[in-house]
């Protein structure tokens, strides 16, 4: 047996040793996913004494994270816009740009949310589940050229109950139908020859939800070209692009024809969502 706060110190230190960024918040989730309690009660619990089991399993997960395996792998579940969604190997990591980006959605539309929406490589559905959540009453399709992917948005949609909600696979518009009052998106946009040098925990996402080409834009692009046939007229797309990509986006997206064009930052300060609308007369 060993105290909590001595083994919460010491995993600290390791994971410090092979360059974890936030050590100590990294192993008080670790811990806290061990001992099935909130992160907030380890401080109540510090002169507690761990048992071997708890030890023991502990040791696996700090292991693994030593050696870059994502934190949300490893516990399993991420909190996103206060739902809790599976994360794993098979697609993106939810991240907080996203979630924002959901945030600022919903409260755009705030009550008169569009009727249909489209989630385009929906990856874990975080984009398409958050927003059937909020919005009730809209037809919401996660689509997704994965069929990896897919299976993860399919855990999602029947943990949060969200039965409503269709999800095909499809490769960009390929097999989409009909016409949406919102697209939203978060595609591939890191330049390809950018991809080895990103983090250790980015690159244990699948490339295909990283990759997009040389200047990180070909998927993007090509989003723009085939989005307007699949909306309704002043209907709406919503991206999330790389950090330099936002007003290159916006200007692609208004020599094709869209209208009100706009770039947002997150939360940082970041320029990366693009908004922009299909004319009403198109």
């Amino acid at each position: 047996m060993k105290l909590l706060l001595d083994t919460l110190r010491a995993g600290t230190g390791y994971l410090e040793k092979h360059g974890v960024d936030e050590a100590r918040l990294n192993m008080e989730h670790l811990l806290a996913h061990v001992l099935g309690c909130r992160r907030l009660d380890l401080y109540l619990r510090f002169g507690e004494m761990l048992q071997e089991v708890d030890l023991e399993k502990l040791r696996g997960l700090t292991k693994r994270r030593a050696e870059g395996e994502p934190l949300q792998h490893l516990l399993g579940t991420v909190d996103f816009l206060g739902n809790e969604l599976v994360s794993d190997h098979r697609a993106l990591i939810p991240r907080p740009e996203t979630e924002y980006l959901c945030d600022l959605l919903i409260k755009h539309y705030g009550k008169n949310p569009p009727a249909r929406v489209l989630d385009m490589a929906t990856g874990s559905g975080c984009i398409g589940l958050t927003l059937a959540c909020a919005w009730k009453e809209s037809e919401v399709t996660l689509a997704d050229i994965s069929e990896d992917a897919l299976d993860l948005a399919r855990l999602n949609t029947s943990r949060l109950g969200l039965e409503r909600v269709q999800i095909l696979r499809s490769d960009l518009f390929e097999k989409i139908n009909g016409s949406f009052d919102l697209i939203v998106s978060n595609l591939p946009y890191i330049p390809s020859g950018e991809i080895p040098a990103l983090s250790r925990e980015v690159r244990r996402d699948p490339v295909l939800a990283l990759d997009g080409g040389p200047d990180g834009l070909d998927i993007v692009r090509r989003f723009l070209v085939e989005a307007p046939a699949h909306l309704a007229p002043g209907g709406r797309i919503a991206l999330e692009v790389g950090h330099d990509q936002g007003y290159a986006t916006a200007e692609h997206a208004s020599g094709l024809g869209f209208s009100e064009a706009e770039v947002r930052a997150d939360l940082a300060g970041v320029e990366r969502f693009v908004f922009a609308t299909k004319a009403l007369g198109d």
